[in-house]
């Protein structure tokens, strides 16, 4: 993709993405040419290793295959071009693009050719012109030390574990460490021993300051001046009958105000997390759709704009500039009651980079609503939820008022706890997925007074065991990577998207559980190649290439360190492992070529089924799931697909006969209203939602909620 100028002296931006490449273009207007390299054009080569432990980690670079053409045309360009202007993502990987550009294109890289900038708007592109820098060679550095890292585990464990257990198989030092953790959390999980205990909630009634009869339920708190802790049937019926025959009055009053304060906006952890739990959104789709934010939607007479700031990251700061700009708007929008008279300010993660902003709207005139029109369903809820978050992060805290009762009668006490929200603050436009609980309306507060006799109706008696830690969803998983100082930003979607691919992991429902292979392949990593799958080992891995980005360390000296111990463990692992046979699952389909029953495998779109004799007979076919539901329009099976863009549907296995299609799974039961087929969605609180699919009708039932998706 290319913009190309009249003028044969134009001056020659290179970007990474054509869709970037467009937005600029317009931006700059004549006089620029601006091109994109679609990514990295060079690297080490696929079929080498490329990184020489001999000649001090001499690294080999390759053009990489595919990129021949764009690099020509570069040059081309470049020949008659009066300056060239490098204008890669502003992290890492991207000074690493404009360093490998420089090197092609023959440009010093110690003089001024690198532009940088963190929201693609016209202000932010123009800026950075006025401010070229050299390329920083530390930063370049810090990108060739992970780059050699992950090369040297990556080819030299894989090979083994082609050679011990199957081909196809990979191991990295995040990927490991990420298969490592879902792995000890389902044995976690098999190893974990319920235990029962009984919960106690007295169903009271007392008259309140008005004169007014109340029912209010409080749960079972002591018993004799001692911690009520009930373990079994006996001691709860004991309890229930204690409640029932003791008279009860109020011991104790208190009241309160307590605040709940606004999230920070996003960083690329927190909106992967959050984008899981209110879009279900997996963490590559919301790096494809936060991406297409980042690059420019066309908003037809506003032109092309990048909508969000940088995306990948991890820090909490804000420019001084969008603080002023979301603070008029809150208060226009909202009312001066709801900005707070300075804005308010959150700490980063110990160990962030702090390298960018957090990310924002570039605008606070393009309103969700204002630009709606041009985004997809997908583009708008995502920006949506990163513009409400951002002027939720500078609103005033919300205000709760509580009240605790502590009831006592004949050794026994109970306790109520009640709370109502007095002023929404940054509620007004944005709820935290986890301040979602329900709260009591102010006419249900039993607001009574010390020595208010309670009069109990009836007392609830329930069992229940104690729950194992709840499996990983990406979104949990991206938080826990998170909080050890795993990976960085741009790592997290890639990573859990590679232990899916290669079958190490399996997500069903949201939910990650360890396949049969994941668990080998950690036993063995565990065993020979403890440090590369150490949580500690990793994030101070980690730790160490910031100190090269920031000058402190010499790239090559973390390689020396660590290759030396790390040859001595291949060496024992070659000698002691044992081949281990990977029998492919049998299925129950029969290849329709030569009869023999069909085994699944696992290609780069996830499992298929293949015939076992392959070369002999190279049949394949796509793994097909039906649904229990008739297809409306003819009553055959109805399939679950995927569309060319990956996202699931529902179709007919009549087609091209028959064309029903649907986005939303189709259930048996027909709408009790007008006999249309309905719909199963999931709501915003993890329950799920009958719909009947007629748009004049959309009869509505909620079923019981779904389990609790989050570790």
């Amino acid at each position: 993709m290319a913009t190309t100028s009249t003028n044969p002296n134009a001056k020659l931006v290179i970007v990474e993405s054509p869709a970037k490449a467009k937005t600029i273009a317009k931006f700059l207007g004549k006089g620029y040419k601006v091109e994109a390299s679609q990514g990295h054009v060079r690297d080490l080569p696929k079929s080498q290793l490329g990184v020489d432990p001999q000649q001090d980690f001499a690294m080999k670079y390759i053009t990489i295959r595919g990129r021949g053409d764009i690099l020509a045309r570069i040059k081309k360009e470049a020949k008659t071009a009066s300056s060239i202007y490098l204008a890669t993502d502003p992290d890492r990987e991207g000074e690493a693009i404009s360093w490998h550009l420089a090197n092609t294109l023959d440009i010093d890289p110690s003089k001024p050719c690198r532009i940088e900038f963190h929201e693609i708007t016209k202000k932010a592109v123009k800026d950075a012109i006025d401010h070229v820098r050299p390329i920083d060679m530390h930063r370049v550095d810090a990108q060739q030390a992970r780059r050699a890292l992950d090369r040297l585990v990556g080819y030299k464990i894989s090979p083994l574990l082609w050679a011990k257990v199957k081909k196809g198989l990979s191991a990295g030092r995040v990927q490991s460490v990420a298969t490592r953790m879902v792995v000890e959390r389902e044995q976690e999980i098999e190893s974990f021993i319920p235990e029962e205990y009984w919960d106690i909630l007295a169903t009271s009634s007392a008259t309140n300051q008005k004169g007014k009869k109340i029912l209010f339920q409080s749960r079972l708190t002591n018993l004799d001046g001692k911690k009520a802790t009930i373990t079994n049937e006996k001691d709860a019926l004991a309890a229930k009958d204690r409640i029932l025959k003791a008279t009860f009055t109020v011991g104790s009053v208190k009241t309160g105000d307590k605040l709940r304060r606004p999230q920070p906006p996003f960083t690329t952890s927190s909106l992967q997390q959050e984008a899981s739990r209110k879009l279900n959104f997996s963490t590559a789709k919301t790096m494809q759709v936060v991406q297409q934010l980042y690059e420019g939607i066309d908003l037809g007479k506003a032109g092309t704009v990048g909508l969000v700031t940088y995306i990948r990251t991890d820090s909490v700061r804000v420019s001084a500039e969008a603080i002023t700009a979301v603070r008029e708007y809150i208060t226009n929008q909202y009312g001066e009651a709801y900005c707070p008279p300075k804005p308010n300010e959150y700490k980063g993660r110990k160990n962030a980079q702090d390298a960018h902003e957090a990310i924002r709207p570039t605008y606070m005139t393009h309103s969700p609503e204002s630009v709606k029109a041009y985004l997809t369903r997908e583009q708008n809820n995502l920006y949506k939820l990163i513009y409400n978050r951002f002027v939720a992060s500078q609103m005033q805290p919300a205000v709760f008022q509580t009240l605790t009762l502590d009831i006592r009668g004949d050794g026994v006490e109970l306790r109520y706890y009640g709370e109502h929200m007095t002023f929404a603050g940054y509620r007004a436009i944005y709820v935290e997925s986890e301040d979602e609980e329900v709260e009591a309306p102010e006419s249900a507060m039993p607001m009574l007074k010390e020595g208010d006799p309670v009069a109990i109706q009836s007392v609830d008696a329930s069992q229940h065991f104690t729950q194992p830690p709840a499996r990983y969803t990406e979104a949990s998983l991206v938080k826990t990577l998170e909080e050890k100082g795993i990976g960085r930003p741009s790592t997290y979607a890639p990573t859990i998207t590679t232990i899916i691919t290669r079958g190490y992991v399996s997500r069903e429902k949201k939910r990650l559980f360890p396949t049969e292979l994941g668990r080998m392949v950690t036993s063995m990593m565990t065993e020979y190649f403890a440090p590369i799958v150490d949580t500690e080992f990793t994030a101070s891995m980690e730790d160490r290439l910031d100190t090269v980005e920031e000058g402190k360390t010499d790239w090559r000296q973390i390689l020396r360190e660590f290759y030396p111990p790390f040859e001595k463990m291949l060496g024992v692992a070659e000698e002691q492992i044992e081949k281990v046979e990977v029998k492919d699952e049998v299925s129950d389909v029969t290849c329709d070529k030569c009869g023999s029953m069909m085994v699944y495998k696992m290609g780069r779109f996830g499992k298929f089924l293949a015939c076992p004799n392959f070369p002999e007979c190279r049949n394949a076919k796509p793994i097909v799931h039906y649904i229990n539901a008739p297809c409306p329009k003819c009553g055959a099976r109805l399939m679950e697909k995927n569309s060319r863009k990956n996202r699931k549907f529902f179709g007919c296995e009549r087609y091209p006969d028959c064309d029903f299609v649907s986005w939303e799974m189709p259930i048996e039961a027909k709408c009790p209203q007008c006999g249309s087929y309905m719909v199963e969605k999931q709501g915003k609180k993890g329950e799920r939602i009958h719909l009947c699919a007629n748009e004049t009708c959309r009869h509505k039932v909620t079923v019981k909620p779904q389990e609790d998706d989050e570790a």
